[in-house]
């Protein structure tokens, strides 16, 4: 092994790894040097290798920022210390001995000060699994999953917002759901109507405020706006989007706006750090300037002169911003509220994006303890021989470590509290990811790894004080591992319909989920039940030139014929196969089918509900396809009282209440 090789297999880079086809890949000694070195240890030459590892023994010799525990179960210490000093959140404190290197088991989750010596961290206690659905019994519940600007009501509006998903969540609640899944509700750009995706966010710790809705907190309610028809124009529509919500701050009573500086206050610099990074972003972006990397050098770092003088002098700016976040987040709160006050069980699941935006609120404010120099993707394969860049950034395993896992544990809390749970997008990035030097492409990056065991009993740990669910979305190849860790930590898997196959390529029965999941139809990202029963996927893919290189349209249909059939038996269905053209039938037959299953958890997206054809986003596709601007055709309130629709839903709630499939 090679001096570099070192390197990387030091700092968790792997360089040989096998692909979707089981075929063994090699990472080039090209590409382990650049990330190594965007990383912060230069592998350009062997003395600059040289010093790399030596910094990353100096590394490993100091104690620890924070040190993750399993609730009672000792924890390993170096031998050589004698006694430490426990100190409890609230202010308990306690001398414990070190027996045989190990520090005596802690029975109650929960974060304390250790003092070691001379030497103070954090010791954060994790329960051995995440809250679940226990104090629910045998009971096993249901809900759809939603794209908030996807609705309307009567009073015209651009796009849905948090009162569109107020008004969703009481009349699903009304027919006995106990939970709604919604996209993320990250910050984006304020104001920006060009990266509009939910999954390409300025921050995670903060909210898109567009979404925000002064009528959910006492405010006199967002004028009506234009319809905008079958698809949102967001380009158009966030803009006057931003103006509305200024007209509102500006209306604001002097008492008001004690209030929204008082609660600002209490949530501390971060959130002023962010009202800061959007006033900014306004101002630089009206002179063409995209993202903090092109701003003037000054204003690069967010504890400079000239961020300080900025602030200084628009104060009411800042304000503003402050005030958006604070409307967003109260908005958010009081749906959570209400879902709970109707008798969800949950209430919001929330979804957690796997990065942030490389010019965005986060890598500016953050950027200590995220990737620097580097994007996250997936690799090369023979179902993707391009790979992915994502062209996002995330946490860097070395400024998780330094910074004793602050930002993580501040973006799990962020998340839950104006939530019941919590979807981790790709969680399989709490194992790995796939990086590459920035610019680059897939074909130059490789497998990092990441603290799974120290992520996941972190969440676990933010769960149990939160008492919220924490779904894993773990859809595709596994990591070695990662599927038995998750399910030991109580984190509920994804098992989607078109993805549950058995040996012989059918679809499982429903006795054949896993009770800690989430039966699903769909997600965003998959075609709906109606979709691909009429084959409306396959003209999208035959469209944009996305059929597999062996096939062609014809060979399509014919699988696609022979999938229905293996569909529909798997669904039971005594009568004939529905024809192409008819997926009504088929779209229920699907709701029972996860109704039954035995998930304590089965969510259908709206879409599938609806019986609609068209899926929200299309992966791989940027403005081919018009992802995350479909619009619902009408009130959700109409949509709702339709029999058909009436009838979907009761079969699902009454799947929900029947005895799991395959039990006795």
């Amino acid at each position: 092994m090679t001096e570099l090789h070192t390197l990387a297999a030091a700092i968790g880079l792997v360089r040989i790894w096998w692909d979707v086809a089981g075929r063994q890949q090699e990472v080039s000694d090209e590409a382990l040097g650049a990330i190594a070195t965007a990383l912060g240890y230069p592998a350009d030459s062997a003395s600059a290798i040289a010093q790399s590892l030596a910094r990353i023994e100096d590394e490993r010799q100091r104690p620890p920022a924070l040190l993750v525990a399993d609730a009672g179960r000792p924890t390993p210490l170096p031998s050589s210390l004698a006694h430490v000093k426990l100190v409890h959140e609230d202010g308990e404190s306690r001398t414990l001995p070190i027996e045989g290197g190990y520090l005596p088991a802690i029975a109650e989750p929960g974060y304390y000060n250790l003092f070691v010596g001379s030497h103070q961290l954090t010791l954060a206690v994790a329960p051995s699994r995440c809250h679940g659905l226990d104090d629910l019994g045998d009971r096993r519940v249901w809900g759809p999953s939603i794209q908030i600007p996807s609705l309307r009501d009567r009073v015209p509006q651009p796009f849905g917002h948090f009162g569109h998903l107020d008004d969703a969540v009481q009349r699903f609640a009304r027919r006995g759901a106990d939970v709604v899944m919604i996209n993320p509700v990250h910050a984006l750009f304020p104001g920006y109507g060009i990266d509009f995706s939910p999954y390409s966010p300025s921050s995670r710790l903060f909210l898109n405020g567009a979404m925000g809705d002064p009528a959910l907190v006492g405010l006199p309610p967002l004028p009506p706006g234009e319809d905008g028809g079958a698809l949102i124009d967001w380009e158009a529509a966030l803009p006057k989007r931003l103006a509305q919500l200024r007209k509102v701050f500006d209306a604001l009573t002097p008492e008001f706006r004690s209030r929204v500086v008082s609660d600002s206050l209490a949530n501390g610099d971060a959130l002023r750090r962010h009202a800061i990074f959007d006033a900014l972003d306004v101002r630089f972006r009206a002179r063409g300037l995209d993202g903090w990397r092109s701003w003037p050098a000054p204003f690069h770092d967010p504890d400079a002169t000239a961020v300080r003088q900025f602030a200084a002098e628009n104060p009411d700016e800042v304000a503003f911003h402050l005030f958006v976040q604070w409307l967003a987040h109260e908005s958010l709160v009081a749906v959570q509220n209400h879902a709970k006050a109707a008798g969800m069980a949950i209430g919001l699941l929330a979804d957690l994006a796997v990065g942030v935006h490389t010019g965005g609120s986060d890598s500016w404010s953050l950027r200590d303890h995220l990737l620097d120099g580097l994007t996250i993707g997936a690799p090369p394969d023979p179902l993707g021989p391009l790979g992915q860049n994502w062209m996002l950034t995330t946490f860097s395993p070395r400024g998780l470590a330094e910074s004793g896992y602050a930002p993580w544990i501040a973006t799990l809390r962020s998340a839950l509290s104006r939530a019941g749970g919590l979807r981790i997008d790709h969680a399989f990035g709490l194992s790995r990811l796939w990086v590459m030097p920035e610019g680059r492409s897939s074909s130059d990056g490789a497998y990092l790894i990441y603290p799974f065991h120290d992520l996941t009993r972190l969440a676990a740990l933010e769960s149990h004080r939160a008492k919220a669910l924490i779904v894993a979305e773990d859809l595709g190849t596994k990591p070695g591992g990662f599927a038995e860790a998750i399910d030991a930590t109580g984190m509920f898997g994804m098992r989607v319909l078109w993805f549950e196959r058995a040996i012989d390529h059918g679809f499982i029965g429903p006795q054949d989920y896993p009770p800690d999941s989430v039966a699903m139809t769909g997600t965003h990202d998959t075609t709906t039940v109606a979709g691909w029963w009429t084959g409306h996927d396959l003209d999208w893919a035959e469209d944009l030139g996305r059929l597999p290189l062996d096939s062609n349209r014809e060979r399509e249909e014919d699988r696609r014929a022979w999938d229905r059939g293996l569909l529909w038996a798997t669904f039971g269905g005594g009568e004939p196969r529905p024809a192409p053209d008819d997926p009504a039938p088929v779209v229920e037959a699907a709701l029972r089918h996860i109704g039954r299953a035995r998930s304590r958890l089965a969510i259908a997206p709206l879409e599938d509900i609806l019986a609609l054809e068209e899926q929200p986003n299309l992966p791989g596709t940027i403005t081919e396809h018009p992802n995350w601007r479909r619009r619902m055709s009408a009130p959700l309130e109409d949509l709702l009282a339709e029999p058909d629709i009436t009838q979907r839903i009761d079969t699902l709630a009454a799947a929900r209440k029947e005895p799991p499939a395959g039990s006795r």
